[in-house]
Parts: C-alpha cells; sequence; structure tokens
C-alpha cells in the first residue's frame, strides 16, 4: 500500500472523514452564520463544501452604484450601507473591547495520555499512523545527532525543531505533493515525510558536492524542486507573501491544490505577514497561514510581541477563517490541515491555523535558551507534553506499536543517521565556480571579474582554503 500523496493531487486515500460534527455542516446552516461569496460550482469541477464551524469566517457586500437609491431611500435609519456593507446604528457610545472575557479554545484530539477526547476528527489509518510516528521519531534522532555535530565543529550551523514534531509530520500528512510548501527554517519533517532523504539532509548541511543547494545555503536551510519545497530563508517572513502570490496563481491557472507556508509567533510581528494576510483574504488565494506560536522568538516572549489573544484572531480582523489547535497533536493538527486544505480548495480561500506549542529546544545552535527561560520550564515540557510521546500512547492503545518495536525504530534510525553523516563527510565540497551560477544566463562582466579575483585569491592562499575545488 502506497504511503505517500499520489501526484494526481487527489487528498490521501487513508484518509476518512468521521461521520460527525466535523465537515457535517449543512450549506443552510453556513449561510445563516455567514455572509460570503458561494464556493465554485460544479461546472468548474469543483464540489461545493461545507466548512466547519470551527473555523471563524465573515465576507461583507460591497456597496455598488446600482444599489446607491435603496442606500438613500432604505426604511430603516437605523442601519445604512456603508462601502463594504450594511451598518447598523447604536446611540450607545460603547467601544470594543481590548481584550475577550475568555482566550479562544484550542481544538485537541488527543490527551497526554494518548486517550481520544473527541470523535471530531479526521480518521487515519494504521499504515499512514505507523508512518507519521517513525517520521516523528526519525526528526527527533536527526536533531539530536546533528545538533551534536554542530557541537563537535564539523557542521556551523543547525536548527531542531523539538517540541514541533507533529507540526511538521502530522501537517505533511494531510497534503498532497503538488502542493506547495513555503517553510521558514523548523519543517525538515516535511521534506522526511515527502521523500527526502537522510542522505540528502546531510549533503545540505556539509554544503558538498550531492546538496542539491550546492553548499550555497546555511546548513538547514533546504529546498527541492522535485518535493514542491521552496528554498529556507533566515530573512524572517519573507515566504509568507510568496506562499501568498503562489496560491493567487494555482488559483488563476485552475490546479487542484493549494500552498501552505510555516512561520512563528516572531513572523507575525512583521510587516510581510500583514501585507500578505491582506493579499490572501482579499484574492481569495487558496493558501493555508500556519503559525508555529512556540512562545518564543528567539529570546523574545510573545508577551513582550503583542497584546492580542496570540495570532487566531487576527485572522477574523483580516476576513480569514482561522482555528487554534494543540500543536502537540498530531490527531489534531493532521485533521486541522486536511479541512483546511479541502477548504482553501474547493472554496478557494485562505485558511489561518495557529499552533499552541512550545519550543523545546534553542532558538539555534547560535542560541542559549536557559539565560532568559528557566531549564525546570523546559524539562517540564520536553516530559509532559512531548507531541512524539503522546502518539505512540495512542498507537501503543490502537494496537499498532510496541515497545520492542520502538526500541528497534530508534536504534536503527540512529545507525542511519551516522552513516549519512559519516558519508556526507567524505564527499568534496562544490567548485568555486558554483557561487556565480544560476543567476544569469550570460554573468555580467562584474561576476566575471569576481569570480576570477576568487580563483587568484585561492591560488595563491590554498593553505587557508584547502576544501576549495577551482
Amino acid at each position: 500500500m502506497a504511503l505517500y500523496l499520489s501526484k494526481s493531487g487527489k487528498l490521501l486515500p487513508h484518509f476518512k472523514q468521521k461521520i460527525c460534527s466535523l465537515g457535517m455542516i449543512s450549506l443552510t446552516s453556513i449561510g445563516s452564520c455567514f455572509s460570503q461569496n458561494p464556493p465554485l460550482s460544479p461546472e468548474h469541477g469543483k464540489t461545493p463544501y461545507a466548512p466547519p464551524s470551527l473555523f471563524a469566517s465573515r465576507r461583507f457586500g460591497s456597496v455598488k452604484a446600482e444599489n446607491l437609491a435603496s442606500i438613500t431611500n432604505t426604511a430603516d435609519s437605523q442601519a445604512l450601507n456603508f462601502p463594504g456593507g450594511m451598518v447598523k446604528f447604536t446611540p450607545e457610545l460603547k467601544f470594543i473591547s481590548d481584550l475577550p472575557e475568555e482566550r479562544i479554545h484550542c481544538y485537541r484530539v488527543l490527551d497526554e495520555s494518548g486517550h481520544l477526547l473527541t470523535s471530531d476528527f479526521v480518521e487515519i489509518d494504521k499504515d499512514i499512523a505507523v508512518k507519521m510516528y517513525k517520521d516523528m521519531a526519525m526528526l527527533q534522532t536527526v536533531d539530536t545527532i546533528f545538533y551534536e555535530a554542530q557541537r563537535q565543529g564539523r557542521i556551523s550551523f543547525y536548527v531542531t525543531t523539538a517540541g514541533e514534531e507533529a507540526i511538521n509530520i502530522a501537517s505533511a500528512a494531510a497534503l498532497s505533493m503538488d502542493d506547495f510548501v513555503f517553510p521558514q527554517y523548523r519543517e525538515a519533517g516535511v521534506l522526511l515525510w515527502r521523500g527526502f532523504g537522510l542522505q540528502d539532509l546531510a549533503n545540505q548541511c556539509f554544503g558538498n558536492v550531492g546538496d542539491n543547494c550546492k553548499g550555497r545555503q546555511m546548513p538547514a536551510h533546504y529546498g527541492s524542486k522535485k518535493h514542491n519545497y521552496f528554498t529556507v530563508a533566515s530573512t524572517v517572513a519573507t515566504q509568507i507573501p510568496h506562499a501568498v502570490g503562489a496560491a493567487y496563481s494555482l488559483k488563476m491557472e485552475g490546479r487542484d491544490a493549494c500552498t501552505i507556508t510555516y512561520f512563528g509567533d516572531g513572523g507575525t510581528s512583521t510587516g510581510d505577514f500583514h501585507a500578505a494576510m491582506n493579499f490572501a483574504a482579499v484574492l481569495e488565494a487558496p493558501v493555508i497561514l500556519f503559525c508555529r506560536n512556540n512562545g518564543w522568538a528567539i529570546s523574545t516572549p510573545v508577551s513582550d510581541q503583542f497584546r492580542s489573544d496570540g495570532i487566531v484572531v487576527r485572522g477574523q480582523a483580516y476576513g480569514i477563517r482561522s482555528i487554534r489547535v494543540d500543536g502537540n497533536d498530531a490527531l489534531a493538527v493532521c485533521s486541522a490541515v486536511h479541512m483546511a486544505r479541502k477548504m482553501a480548495i474547493s472554496e478557494s480561500r485562505p485558511v489561518l491555523i495557529e499552533a499552541l506549542t512550545y519550543r523545546a529546544g534553542h532558538h539555534s545552535t547560535s542560541d542559549d535558551s536557559s539565560k532568559y527561560r528557566p531549564i525546570e520550564e523546559i524539562e517540564w515540557w520536553r516530559a509532559v507534553q512531548d507531541p512524539v510521546a503522546r502518539f505512540r500512547k495512542w498507537l501503543e492503545i490502537q494496537g499498532w506499536w510496541s515497545c520492542e518495536s520502538d526500541t528497534e525504530l530508534k536504534d536503527r534510525a540512529r545507525q542511519e543517521v551516522l552513516n549519512a553523516i559519516q558519508v556526507a563527510e567524505k564527499m568534496e565540497k562544490p567548485g568555486v565556480g558554483e557561487i556565480f551560477t544560476d543567476v544569469y544566463d550570460f554573468p555580467p562582466s562584474n561576476l566575471r571579474d569576481q569570480e576570477k579575483l576568487l580563483r587568484q585569491t585561492v591560488l595563491r592562499h590554498q593553505r587557508d582554503y584547502p576544501h576549495f575545488q577551482l
């Protein structure tokens, strides 16, 4: 049975929608709650889909010239059709509250012991569930060994996904291979799920001739055209408007696919985030905006970043359907992304997902998070809220996993990662000429001069550049 998504762009054949309230709301009930454009009609090759009430959205009508008469002659003097839609008047001098009395609830399927809390989720079969766990466990192993390799001076930099393994793997499992991924830098698990191998990861981190980025990227800044995974950029949040623009392109082409972009809570403090949100909402781009709210933008806590109730409320402000999920719950993440993808494509609309989690490791190997948060806090999250352990407990309850299987998996994973690193270390570095390729068809004179100067410098100082291949 195939474990990967087909190139046809269809949803995972292994997913089976539970007969429950999630996704079972009728179009009639939706219409009573929302005023919005209708979903694409069957004549366009799309099936109308009723979104679940978990996602909040609203779209207002606009004033048109032919309706001006009705505005001035309205019988209801307590309302007026302003540009943007009908607004009721009130005699009360009342300001909107700065903060709600209660925070937006967080969608969760599994408790810390791996037991189901609801039947309101998308089912996955044994093969997919086991693959999800294996990839999460492998991701933990990769992070541990690559982090150690950086500390040993074998690679220059690394960033882990500690505490966010479920976000990586569970979201990837709900996508199609035809969907385009615009990552931040903590989504290596999405690549693993899509078939990017351990040797590919190691080659990129060591920047050798096997690196498809040709050694021009920082370690852990992956990219793969084959896997529809756009190359990571360290610049914060620049990938968000890119994802929205690409989604709009897919919409114009009538493709049965969407884009997904990942970003942290810190990324939402940038102008790119807000511009992308408005762009996505107004042009109704089929994009999933996935925020990993792990509590910290490097050393800046969310309490110093914003006063709002997290990120989910910003979706409603921009007119984007939104949901908050437990980022440490693989089934909750998988269900939310599965439903968001269906809505994004069938209704041609953006969807915002805020996954609440905790960054259980340092921001990167350049950071020491013990300087700004208690070690006891970090250890508690690692021990009590580990998303990999929670999902394993659910698998064991299902009778799909055992302690013996777990020991065998982790021993094999460690050996495979170590072997990949040893192979990557022995491979040559790309030639210096690769620094100047893949931008211009015919390099301009200034680049040709720079390449010539670089080659001369390397030849004069070969001891200082032992790994440079001319």
